[in-house]
């Protein structure tokens, strides 16, 4: 027994991914990275947004009865903490200030929640 969420939850969610992969995305506009640097830190947010809405979608389908297969629910799972270690790596190593840093990390872990809970809305509003 589902109930749908409410209005205000979806907003929320939309409101959190958003807010973490713009602020990421600005912060990476206006940054004075190389090129290649700017590519490495866009490709793990786009990396880290797909994995946690596979890893919501798998835990949500092992709930419901539905067949996931084990290695795709453990794919789900390392892809979400690969995205995370790979972010750790590339912060601790860049020259960035502290507070550049903790902005980063911040947006990344806002733009994955925001994405879980945007899946799950979704998700949810379809029953």
């Amino acid at each position: 027994m589902y109930q749908k969420p409410s209005a205000a939850f979806i907003g929320a969610s939309w409101v959190a991914l958003g807010a973490g992969m713009i602020g990421f995305l600005v912060g990476l506009w206006r940054s004075e990275l190389a090129l290649n640097e700017k590519g490495y830190y866009f490709t793990v947010l786009m990396y880290g947004l797909f994995s946690v809405v596979s890893v919501q979608k798998s835990v949500r389908d092992r709930l419901e009865g539905i067949a996931v297969t084990d290695i795709y629910y453990g794919l789900s799972w390392f892809s979400t903490l690969l995205s995370i270690a790979l972010l750790v790596v590339g912060l601790w190593n860049a020259t960035f200030l502290p507070s550049e840093k903790g902005f980063y990390a911040f947006a990344f872990l806002l733009a994955l929640f925001g994405a879980i809970a945007v899946q799950k809305n979704t998700r949810d509003s379809n029953i």
